[in-house]
């Protein structure tokens, strides 16, 4: 007698690492249901993160995949290093040199640009980006040789500071531009601001659809040098943060050991910002056949139902009437 298969719903959070892919961590997740025996359910992202970008992934396993958009349109937050002086094609490492500049901004011109940098902002996104052009990926025309317009985008950087201990800081005394050596210019007393900056990290939390790469290139830009992304970390998706997330390798081993449960967190906790509607039996029965539900009155907006902690839908009520916006199959 064969035993049933457990079919996993919700969110594993992986720490992706430097080098794969958004789509190469959905595919390991894939193997590792495999290979823990599960069984086989929808597995998505939320948020493409590049392969020279680290950080926090969801990934979102069977029905938690109907939530994935929202996802996509979240804020975020990252950890970046910008390296003074040189620009390249892609904005970052991956990419050659295509503008150098002797200028180096000091630490606290850096900060004193910051806010303009905050708040609303328009920005050109990288030519090296998936964006679409007369129906192909502005990537694919740019590696092509192809001249790339992009147009600007109205985002929002809803902070920006200086990462106050540099994890590599290289910097020179003000007078000595081009001659670099390490000092704990971010740390505590020993803070200098006259020392000037061949890098520095900094701290972002934006709105969907900001291109960190173009944020630095407009930054060394407004500092009268140019510049180019050499470490990209993201540290919050949503409402997931690093706290929650995992490595390859727990993944492997939790999903061998077939206890991936561990590290599953529930639907809701991509709903972090939605309440919750607790339904009778009726009306869970109705909202599950798509059926409006007349006479629970509630603040319009959106809601996640359920009925006996069992999630039913994502609904939207006017203040009398609720109707599923999303349903799940639980």
């Amino acid at each position: 007698m064969t035993q049933d298969k457990t079919a996993l719903h919700g969110w594993l959070i992986i720490d992706k690492p430097v080098g794969p892919g958004s789509t190469d961590i959905v595919s390991k997740a894939k193997r590792a249901l495999r290979d823990g025996g599960y069984a086989k359910v929808k597995v998505g992202h939320g948020g493409t993160l590049d392969p020279l970008a680290s950080g926090v992934l969801p990934i979102a396993l069977g029905e938690a995949t109907k939530l994935s958009g929202r996802m996509l349109d979240a804020d975020k937050a990252y950890a970046f290093t910008v390296k003074f002086g040189e620009q390249t094609d892609t904005l970052d490492l991956e990419g050659k040199v295509i503008a150098t500049s002797e200028v180096r901004p000091t630490l606290a011109e850096l900060e004193a640009m910051l806010p303009r940098f905050t708040g609303p902002i328009e920005q050109v996104p990288p030519a090296y980006s998936a964006l679409k052009v007369d129906g192909q990926r502005a990537y694919d025309l740019a590696r092509a040789g192809e001249e790339v317009a992009l147009a600007s985008r109205n985002v929002t950087v809803h902070s920006l500071a200086i990462q106050e201990e540099d994890p590599h800081p290289t910097l020179s005394r003000e007078g000595g531009r081009g001659q670099s050596s390490p000092s704990p210019a971010f740390a505590g007393e020993c803070r200098d601001e006259g020392l000037l900056l061949s890098e520095a990290t900094l701290l972002a939390a934006v709105s969907k659809g900001t291109y960190i790469r173009s944020l630095a290139r407009d930054i060394a830009i407004a500092l009268g040098t140019v510049g180019h992304v050499t470490m990209l970390r993201r540290i919050k998706s949503g409402p997931f943060t690093l706290d929650q997330a995992i490595s390859l390798d727990s993944l492997a081993e939790l999903a061998k050991a077939r206890t991936l449960e561990q590290a599953l967190l529930p639907l809701k906790a991509g709903l972090d910002d939605i309440p919750a509607l607790a339904l009778t039996p009726d009306q869970a029965g109705a909202l599950r056949q798509g059926r409006p539900v007349i006479g629970i009155a509630k603040t319009p907006g959106l809601y996640f139902a359920t009925a006996q902690s069992v999630p039913v839908a994502l609904v939207q009520s006017d203040g009398i009437e609720v109707k599923v916006v999303r349903g799940f199959n639980l």
